[in-house]
């Protein structure tokens, strides 16, 4: 479930990015944040969680969606404090932003620590 998520979730966070860097200051009337800073960190993002997702081990989709979630957490909470992110985004975040980084660090984490752990179908061993 974890690396499914990873390559499906990566595979929209970069083509969210990259429409940002695409399409700049028209990117969907200026809903979304149209700052290159934050069209960046989106590749990056979602290009890891699709590398783990494809290539990598179910603990290293975990690990990454865990922590492109709490960055994306951390990411809605500066959102909501400091907009501009102390100038890094002119721009600054819209509401639509910290939706978008609110779903997908309740989701990140939600899928890494809730739905990402093996889960054993045979016979617990004695003494567990």
């Amino acid at each position: 479930m974890v690396r499914e998520y990873a390559k499906w979730m990566g595979i929209v966070i970069v083509l969210i990015g990259l429409g940002g860097l695409v399409l700049g200051e028209q990117a969907l009337l200026g809903v979304l944040n149209i700052d290159i800073v934050e069209d960046l960190i989106h590749v990056l993002t979602g290009g890891l969680m699709a590398y783990v997702g494809f290539r990598g081990t179910t603990a290293a989709a975990r690990a990454v969606v865990g922590g492109t979630g709490a960055f994306y957490l951390v990411a809605f909470l500066l959102g909501l404090t400091v907009p501009n992110l102390f100038g890094l985004l002119p721009h600054g975040y819209s509401g639509v932003d910290n939706f978008i980084h609110v779903t997908l660090g309740v989701l990140g984490v939600a899928v890494a620590w809730f739905l990402g752990r093996e889960t054993s179908t045979g016979p617990r061993p004695l003494g567990a």
